[in-house]
């Protein structure tokens, strides 16, 4: 099941076999690793050395430790994503917002448009309620932030496919402290309103093209905007 790990950091080997075991599908979400102890005897190595990897994992967002449970197989492929992206864009001072608005310049109009073609009536009444809750949140970053969030992941969820709303999750934490910054901007958060509103109003109609241009011209305010909270 599992090999002795050699010398060097023991528990990134630890990690490396625990998660290539996940990624085979040799462990699934639900299941239940052995304890410390019995782990530490099939690695060849302190219960230290485990339990550093198994918090490695927790926080790469592939296992839960429980308390009274042990530390069970998760299922939460997006907290794994965001995690690794998050820990990319940190540890390799990508933290850019340019980097993040071009991204969202190639990924996010396209999901306008399938949303606009895939909708239904549930995905456009939470869009339409969220667009309310930032209506009224405009002088609450929190409060507005949060409802901006549920707007864009609506649009993903409305796609109906789950590979790309697992992309927006992972990302979802770059995008508040985006919507951050965007918010500090004199007028920022009526200007967002201005383009969500289009975007409403395109995906109810089923217009394709509409909703993938409200989309560029929301992401060309979003890009304007965060770099006027960054100039001096």
């Amino acid at each position: 099941m599992y090999q002795p790990v050699g010398r060097g950091k023991l528990f990134e080997q630890i990690v490396e076999q625990i998660q290539g075991r996940i990624v085979r599908g040799d462990l699934r979400a639900g299941d239940r690793l052995p304890p410390e102890r019995e782990l530490a005897i099939a690695f060849s190595a302190s219960r230290t050395a485990v339990r550093e990897a198994l918090k490695t994992l927790a926080q790469m967002g592939l296992v839960e430790m429980a308390p009274g449970r042990g530390t069970l197989v998760t299922d939460n492929t997006s907290r794994a994503m965001r995690s690794s992206i998050s820990l990319m864009m940190r540890v390799g001072r990508l933290e850019s917002p340019d980097y993040l608005v071009e991204l969202r310049e190639i990924v996010e109009p396209e999901i306008a448009a399938l949303a606009a073609e895939r909708a239904d009536e549930a995905c456009i009444m939470a869009l339409r309620e969220a667009i309310e809750r930032m209506d009224a949140a405009l002088r609450q970053s929190e409060t507005y932030i949060a409802a901006d969030n549920d707007f864009h992941r609506t649009l993903a969820l409305a796609t109906r496919n789950p590979l790309i709303l697992s992309l927006v999750d992972s990302i979802v934490d770059l995008l508040a402290e985006q919507r951050k910054l965007i918010f500090s901007v004199p007028g920022g958060p009526e200007r967002g309103q201005v383009y969500h509103r289009a975007l409403l109003d395109a995906i109810g109609r089923r217009d394709v093209e509409g909703a993938r241009a409200a989309m560029r011209a929301h992401l060309a305010q979003v890009r304007a905007d965060a770099q006027a909270a960054l100039t001096p």
